[in-house]
């Protein structure tokens, strides 16, 4: 994407896209007669997820290995691919804003599922770094099992 100089307008674009980018996936898996759940954010139920460890330091983690959420509020605001929803506009452009400007952004939340990892908070932040073309991003990883 060819930057304007003017973060605002250039986070506007961003965000146009991304969120193109998502109406077109839903509309593409409609015509092949998908089901609507097939495009959206899988969500672990932190119940079925046994107690863990606490996170022992910031580890780098690639982006592609992110798959779920343990919050059924943030599943809606995400598609599978982390593309965002209308709504997420505000916040979603101010992280793209910041992460622009070059501000250091704290770590996710991430629990380990199997070979996956689930959030626990920092939605934005892995759809922001997506859509800027990052391959990893740093997180604080709790391990747990599934019972």
């Amino acid at each position: 994407m060819l930057m304007t100089g003017s973060g605002p307008f250039d986070a506007e674009r961003a965000f146009t896209r991304v969120s193109r980018s998502r109406r077109r996936a839903a509309v593409a898996r409609w015509l092949r007669r998908g089901r609507a759940a097939d495009g959206q954010l899988h969500v672990y139920d932190s119940r079925t997820l046994q107690g863990g460890q606490a996170a022992r330091g910031i580890r780098e983690i690639p982006l592609e290995a992110i798959r779920g959420t343990l919050e059924p509020s943030r599943a809606t605001l995400f598609d599978g691919c982390f593309r965002p929803a209308r709504r997420a506009r505000r916040r979603w452009q101010g992280l793209w804003l910041a992460e622009h400007r070059g501000t250091a952004l704290p770590p996710i939340s991430l629990v380990a599922v199997g070979d996956a990892y689930a959030i626990r908070d920092g939605h934005h932040r892995v759809s922001v770094a997506r859509a800027r073309g990052a391959l990893t991003i740093d997180a604080l990883v709790e391990s747990v099992g599934m019972v």
